[in-house]
This record gives C-alpha cells, sequence and structure tokens, in this order.
C-alpha cells in the first residue's frame, strides 16, 4: 500500500484538485505542493484517473493508517458465504427429510448456499426419476427462503441441486400458499376453541395424552363402585332401610363365632346416615 499512492515530487501532472473540509479547488501542481510545505504536510494523490487528479494535503503516514483502518473495517463487515451440503437417499422417509428441510431453511436465514443432492448405490441409480422429484420438492418447500440456482442434475452417482438464499426484505409468497396458510391457521384455530371447551368439561383431563379415555374409564369405575354399594342396601315393606354388613365376608378379618352370627343379620340404617343413603339411592 506504501507505493500505491504518488506523493510530494512524484506528482508529475500540470494541474491538480485539492480537496479539503473546506470544498475543492483546481490549482497548479506547484501551488498545492507550496501548500503543503506550509502546512508540514504532504500532498497525497487519492484518485489518479480524475481529470484533473484529485489530490488531499494531509501527512502521509496518518493517511495510510486511515486506509488501513478503513479496509480492516470492510473486510469485518463483509459477510463470508458458504455452501452447506445436505445429503438425500433415492428413498428417503418423511421423518428425515423434514429434519433436513428444517436445517436447510436455517442455513439460507444464515445467508449462507446450500448444495442438496442425492446419492444412488448401486442399483438405486434406476430411481434417479424418483430422486429428482425429491429434490424439485425439496426446492418447492423453500421458496420462501430461497431461489434455485441449478436444476436437479445428474453428475456421476449424484444428482445435485443448488440453492441461494433471497435478499432480506418482504417475502412474496404465491396464492396458492397464502391460501394454504389462511387455511391452516383457520383449522388451528378451531382446534383451539374445541380443546379449551375440552378443558371447561374435562377439568382435570383435559391436557393430558388421552384424557377422554381416562375420564370415561374414570366414571365407568365410579358408577361401578355406586352400584356395589346399592346392593348392600335392601327396603322392607314399611319403607325403611336396612343394609348389610361391610365386613361381612372379609376374609383378613377375624371374627368370632359370635360375631359371624350377629353379621348374618341386616340392620336398620341409622338415622343419621339416613340423608346419605338417600342420596345414593338416589331416592328423595
Amino acid at each position: 500500500m506504501k507505493n500505491q499512492y504518488r506523493v510530494n515530487e512524484q506528482i508529475h501532472v500540470r494541474e491538480v484538485r485539492v480537496v479539503s473540509d473546506n470544498g475543492a479547488e483546481v490549482m497548479p501542481t506547484r501551488k498545492a505542493l507550496d501548500l503543503a510545505r506550509q502546512q508540514g504536510q504532504d500532498l497525497v494523490e487519492i484518485s489518479p484517473n480524475a481529470q484533473p487528479p484529485v489530490c488531499r494535503i494531509i501527512d502521509y503516514s496518518k493517511f495510510l493508517y486511515q486506509q488501513k483502518k478503513r479496509q480492516k473495517e470492510m473486510r469485518q463487515k463483509q459477510v463470508k458465504v458458504e455452501t452447506k451440503e445436505i445429503r438425500f437417499g433415492p428413498q428417503t422417509d418423511e421423518h428425515d427429510y423434514q429434519f433436513k428441510l428444517k436445517h436447510a431453511q436455517e442455513f439460507l436465514e444464515d445467508g449462507n448456499k446450500v448444495r442438496a443432492y442425492v446419492f444412488f448405490h448401486g442399483r438405486s441409480i434406476l430411481f434417479k426419476d424418483q430422486g429428482e422429484v425429491l429434490l424439485l420438492r425439496f426446492a418447492n418447500d423453500l421458496e420462501d427462503y430461497g431461489k434455485v440456482e441449478q436444476m436437479p442434475k445428474l453428475e456421476g452417482k449424484k444428482m445435485f441441486i443448488y440453492l441461494a438464499p433471497k435478499k432480506s426484505g418482504t417475502v412474496k409468497q404465491s396464492q396458492q400458499k397464502r391460501d394454504r396458510l389462511a387455511a391452516e391457521a383457520a383449522a388451528k384455530a378451531q382446534a383451539d376453541a374445541k380443546k379449551e371447551q375440552d378443558a371447561k368439561n374435562n377439568g382435570l383431563f383435559a391436557n393430558a395424552k388421552n384424557g377422554a379415555d381416562a375420564l370415561k374409564k374414570l366414571a365407568a369405575d365410579n358408577a361401578d363402585k355406586k352400584e356395589d354399594k346399592k346392593k348392600r342396601f335392601t327396603f322392607t315393606g314399611t319403607g325403611k332401610i336396612k343394609r348389610h354388613h361391610a365386613y361381612h365376608s372379609h376374609i383378613l378379618t377375624k371374627k368370632t363365632k359370635k360375631q359371624k352370627r350377629n353379621l348374618d343379620h341386616q340392620t336398620l340404617v341409622d338415622r343419621t346416615n339416613l340423608k346419605q343413603v338417600r342420596d345414593l339411592l338416589c331416592l328423595r
């Protein structure tokens, strides 16, 4: 860079355009050199191809430092574009395809290019049409993130397609894409509304997996228990309610012969428990 610019007596043209903070002025080269010496600085030619050449009065070492600093900043601002590879097989399953599609979206959003290819191993080269359809679907699913630089092309046992990122800005969507997104949003809103209604009806099991089945099973179990409880009660001819003893046949309960004889008989329901029993039997 040191020999890139002509300085002082190296400038051999008749006149130059001297630029400064106050503006620009065309003057003879000799006058510009005298002006630079008076200020204790150098006359640097910064644009030799202009008519007349453009010069600036500045300390040459300071000028070189500013140029190096500016170039360093420009290199830091430059985005390094990489090419990311994604490999498919001619019979890639749906889960694997969606997984790689997500990675391709991230690559394109980061400003990188994507080179996707289908590798045909052995006799799978017979499915090259299937591989081409796969790559075309891949490009179509990425239409909002990138553009196709090269259509699918077979090279040896590999079929390539190249995608480049779109420029940042508003992403244009086709009418078909907008209709599909609107339909998906409406379906999602309907599903959310149904889920909210089920949550109000089902309570605890609303958000659980197979919650509706669990709720039905719980209701059936409660009904069975209720029926079992009803079997413990009988009605007398006068309308009174008798109950069997709860532990009459419990094998783990130790009873004497006298206790067993007493348990063989039914007893009337106590008045304090009568209301609960009538509620259990759905009686008013």
